[in-house]
């Protein structure tokens, strides 16, 4: 849920025209992070003896295995990389993105799709994971130029539920896997039965490589750009100190513009306002969130927070809780670039902030190990959160305390 919900929601990228060679952007900007902290990690101290041959500063623990509960958090190890998260109306089913699996070298090992998870029975079932026949684009969903879907390319990255103008639903979703794209579903259901059907997208800038998106009732829509797909490179050796990326604002009538004050290193998950003209956007290896004039790029407040990756509007309309890889700089991360099997064992807090004044208030979860670490979104559904991760088998579904 990206918008409040209404009173009473040394390596190296080919780029060439593989299109599973594209979808490896985000994992080649992982793999180098990885590199690139685990070097400055290694330097030893000034006068420090070298290191013996083989050995590293940081400690190499494996993924998190075991799929048992641990305090109020209980594990559901059903998934492939649930990278985000929104609830369907009613709050009896949630719809996850499946990002599919990808190893280091940038090359896609399984693709990916958007499951349908029902709260009661916590069964996941695919309802889309590629193109066909069937699919026929809609005046109203994108760019009317947009070609249709990639056939069994397909992955699910960051995705957004918004009430159209019409009533209808849409889905929107950044896909990588055949396509840098904003793919654009038509959701119809109740309760537990849902159906997706593709009717649009709209086709990245030029070397972007995608992350999170927020639509907007009359069909536009914001898109954070975490990096150029040829950048990979840029992470090789440290963190880059000028700006990697930058928000979107996408329109009908005038296509893509850069939104002011967002730009940064690694800019990441974004929220916004249900007026849409005020953003909240993750700068994850500047260690902020910002609060910024959509229009003017007038940043209004920003918030520290370690290494945030996407964020969320809380219930009551007024927090916001934003995934924090706090752990990121002191785990090996390699660890978790190419997971299939088990949770990455990065430590993660849910951190909630209060959208008018940005004041921190507090983690609503915090996971140092098991069950599952490297939570990159945590959304609240009634009294739970459901916590999602960029890669491994699970969701956590935590109890929260009575307020």
């Amino acid at each position: 849920m990206h918008r409040p919900p209404a009173p009473a929601l040394s390596y190296r990228l080919t780029t060439g025209d593989r299109p599973e060679r594209r979808r490896g952007a985000l994992a080649a900007l992982l793999a180098a992070l990885a590199t690139a902290l685990l070097i400055g990690c290694e330097k030893p101290e000034s006068g420090a003896p070298p290191a013996e041959e083989g050995a590293t500063a940081m400690a190499a623990p494996g993924p998190i295995l075991d799929c048992v509960a641990k305090d109020n958090a209980r594990p559901i190890c059903k998934f492939q990389s649930p990278e985000d998260i929104v609830a369907l109306p009613g709050n009896e089913a949630l719809l996850i993105s499946g990002y599919g699996a990808m190893g280091s070298d940038g090359v896609v090992r399984k693709p990916g799709s958007l499951v349908l998870f029902t709260l009661a029975d916590e069964n996941p079932t695919p309802i889309y994971s590629g193109g066909s026949d069937a699919d026929v684009a809609e005046a109203g969903f994108g760019d009317p130029t947009c070609p249709a879907p990639p056939k069994d390319k397909f992955n699910a990255h960051g995705i957004d539920l918004v009430r159209r103008s019409d009533g209808r639903l849409a889905l929107l979703v950044v896909q990588h896997f055949g396509r840098e794209a904003i793919e654009f579903f038509e959701v119809t259901g109740a309760g537990r039965d849902w159906q997706v059907a593709w009717k649009g997208c709209v086709l990245a800038p030029p070397d972007a490589s995608l992350n999170e998106v927020v639509g907007l009732p009359n069909g536009d829509f914001f898109t954070s750009k975490m990096a150029s797909i040829s950048g990979a490179s840029d992470f090789t050796e440290s963190i880059p100190t000028t700006p990697t990326g930058n928000v979107f604002a996408w329109t009908a009538q005038g296509g893509y513009r850069k939104v002011d004050g967002t730009e940064g290193v690694m800019t990441n998950g974004i929220a916004a306002s249900a007026d849409g003209k005020t953003l909240f956007v993750n700068i994850t290896m500047q260690n902020e969130v910002r609060k910024v004039d959509a229009a003017t790029g007038q940043v209004l407040a920003t918030a520290p927070i370690k290494m945030p990756d996407n964020l969320t509007w809380a219930p009551d309309g007024k927090r916001l809780l934003v995934a924090s890889l706090h752990g990121f700089e002191t785990t090996n991360f390699s660890t978790c670039v190419d997971l299939e099997q088990g949770a990455c064992p990065v430590p993660f807090a849910i951190q909630a902030l209060d959208a008018e004044t940005m004041a921190p208030l507090g983690a609503v979860y915090e996971s140092t190990g098991a069950p599952m670490g490297g939570g990159t979104v945590g959304l609240q559904v009634g009294s739970e959160l459901f916590v999602g991760s960029f890669t491994g088998d699970r969701i956590l579904r935590v109890a929260l305390p009575a307020s």
